[in-house]
């Protein structure tokens, strides 16, 4: 039968996982596949496993547990292997690479922030302060049928829009990062120009997430920022 792995471990790790249950329905039983550096905490894997609100629950509580007693690399959910032996293998051939990232990620937790800015707001700061975009849409008010004048003003307004957003990203950035241990972009949604998790330690959590407040108190009403955490550190795996 596959395995589904939820953490991979160092092999001294209390490993206190009575109590709690795997995947699936009815709930698979937890085991551990071991090599003399590593551990993974796996179960067997249900058929036509699908992301029900049950299944997503007992992923992320084998992995709070786990990481309540010291490091542990979460999996995404649904990671399959093909048996035990497959994992054991992957243990062994990509030890060192484990446990740096166990190393890395001792005593951290990942905290994602999204931040999106109001659009009509952006797009008044621009008007003020481009010249050329002014002139551009004066033009196409007067003349309705300036076609490419109205195009020439879409591009050049996308094009501000992108280097406005990409240097309030480097600044958050920048502002934040004293207080992680590591950043790790993600792919920005629709609506959020900036869209990163950062490594946190445990002891700086209050620390960051003030900071964030900060920032976010700096920029005002016009910015949306939304932080998630703690996290298990799937971003830094």
């Amino acid at each position: 039968m596959a395995t589904y792995l939820y953490a991979i471990t160092a092999a001294g790790h209390p490993l206190r996982l009575s109590g709690i249950s795997g995947v699936g329905e009815p709930a698979a039983q937890l085991r551990t596949v071991r090599t003399k550096d590593l551990c993974a905490v796996v179960s067997d894997a249900p058929p036509q496993l699908r992301a029900k609100r049950r299944d997503v629950a007992a992923h992320q509580d084998v992995q709070d547990r786990l990481l309540a007693d010291g490091a542990a690399l979460p999996m995404r959910f649904g990671l399959v292997g093909t048996d035990d032996a497959q994992v054991a293998t992957v243990l062994e051939q990509d030890r060192d690479s484990y446990l740096q990232r166990l190393e890395e990620v001792d005593g951290c937790r990942e905290y994602h922030l999204k931040v999106a800015r109001d659009e009509d707001d952006l797009l008044r700061e621009i008007m003020r302060e481009s010249a050329e975009v002014r002139r551009l849409n004066d033009r196409t008010r007067e003349n309705p049928g300036a076609y490419d004048d109205k195009v020439a003003l879409g591009e050049l307004i996308s094009q501000e829009v992108e280097a406005r957003h990409e240097r309030a990203r480097s600044d958050i950035v920048a502002r934040l990062a004293g207080t992680a241990v590591r950043t790790a972009d993600v792919e920005p949604t629709k609506r959020h120009f900036l869209s990163v998790s950062f490594l946190v330690e445990r002891e700086k959590a209050a620390a960051f997430s003030e900071a964030v407040h900060e920032e976010a108190g700096q920029r005002g009403d016009t910015y949306d920022f939304s932080l998630h955490g703690p996290l298990p550190p799937y971003s830094f795996v």
